[in-house]
């Protein structure tokens, strides 16, 4: 994926991702039920080849409110069939007809509760994904399934690295460029939504930096003393204190090495791991100055990623069918990287 090592070497077949929308499904996770009553109306939509800034411009028009007043747990692919929830501030007002909402095909309204608050990013559990790749290609030749299998098998019990994947940092890398032609001192962009993406970009950039330097050193998924420990389906962050029992933990799952996201603050590791750190970021240092500059505040980001409720099966036409779950901020290209190379096929794209 976008040249980030894997642990398992090269890619072990060549596949095509989104063929069609439809061979990405994701359904958001929320975690909670919209209580019934308040002054935001959350709305439960499908979505078909639109990404979520355009859903929420029309939801804003729908509702003749503010762009501001339309908020969203959490981004969603273009070139797939999604459901999320948003959630519109309407004080003191009927709920407009959802039936006028779908202007046409590619949005439909799925369920709708008012709520007290509005739905802030990052708050939803997580993301569950079917995905179906076509064109399967053993990269050696041979049988497709045959070398796939194995991967399969230890992807569902090793994980996969948390990479940031290749839509963090726009086509071709266009937010990446374009968030350090601004550190250069060109013009801002507009909008306080595409900062914080050209920020996000720079610091995903970064976290991938460090992963990437772990997964050559081969202790991507384990902890070691100095460490910075992560519990699984937890944001809770805790120093490695030397507890001979941490690296068994590690090993079944129970919790992640965690690596930072760059920004204003305190690193916890210790000296040693964060020199090792500085070393991997030593050419990152202008990156880091505009990050600060912004406001942008450390934080932390579990190195690997366990996909739930794996699933798999090779179809009669001859395509792979995978599905799982993913906490929230976790890329399914990811776990797809892991298994075939989708970067040439994809290109073709829908």
């Amino acid at each position: 994926m976008s040249g980030w090592p894997s642990p398992r070497g090269r890619a072990a077949a060549t596949a095509r991702l989104r063929a069609l929308p439809e061979d990405f499904e994701v359904d958001e996770l929320l975690g909670f039920e919209p209580e019934g009553s308040g002054e935001h109306l959350f709305l439960r939509v499908r979505k078909r080849g639109l990404d979520s800034e355009e859903v929420a411009r029309r939801i804003a028009r729908w509702a003749a409110v503010a762009p501001r007043a339309v908020s969203y747990a959490g981004r969603k692919d273009r070139h797939a069939v999604t459901t999320q929830w948003f959630s519109v501030q309407l004080p003191g007002r009927a709920d407009p007809d959802p039936a006028e909402l779908a202007e046409d095909d590619a949005l439909a309204v799925l369920a709708s509760a008012r709520h007290p608050r509005k739905l802030r990013r990052g708050v939803h559990r997580g993301n569950t994904f079917r995905l179906r790749l076509r064109e399967l290609a053993a990269a050696a030749g041979g049988d497709v399934r045959a070398v796939l299998e194995p991967r399969l098998a230890d992807l569902a019990r090793r994980g996969a690295p948390n990479y940031f994947g290749e839509q963090r940092f726009g086509s071709g890398g266009s937010n990446l460029a374009q968030a350090r032609r601004w550190r250069d001192g060109g013009r801002a962009p507009r909008g306080r939504s595409r900062r914080g993406m050209l920020l996000s970009a720079l610091r995903s950039h970064a976290f991938n930096t460090l992963l990437a330097e772990r997964v050559r050193a081969g202790d991507w998924d384990t902890v070691a003393p100095g460490d910075v420990c992560q519990l699984a389906g937890s944001r809770s962050l805790f120093a490695h204190d030397g507890s001979a029992d941490l690296a068994a933990r590690a090993a079944a799952g129970d919790l992640h090495l965690a690596l930072p996201l760059p920004g204003r603050g305190e690193r916890l590791e210790d000296a040693a791991a964060r020199a090792r750190q500085d070393a991997a970021w030593a050419a990152l240092a202008a990156d880091f100055a505009h990050l600060e500059r912004a406001g942008v505040e450390l934080a932390y980001r579990a190195a690997r990623v366990i996909p739930g409720d794996f699933a798999w099966e090779f179809c009669e036409d001859g395509s792979l069918s995978l599905a799982f779950t993913l906490a929230t901020g976790s890329f399914a290209t990811a776990v797809v990287a892991e298994l075939v190379d989708y970067s040439q096929k994809e290109q073709a794209g829908p």
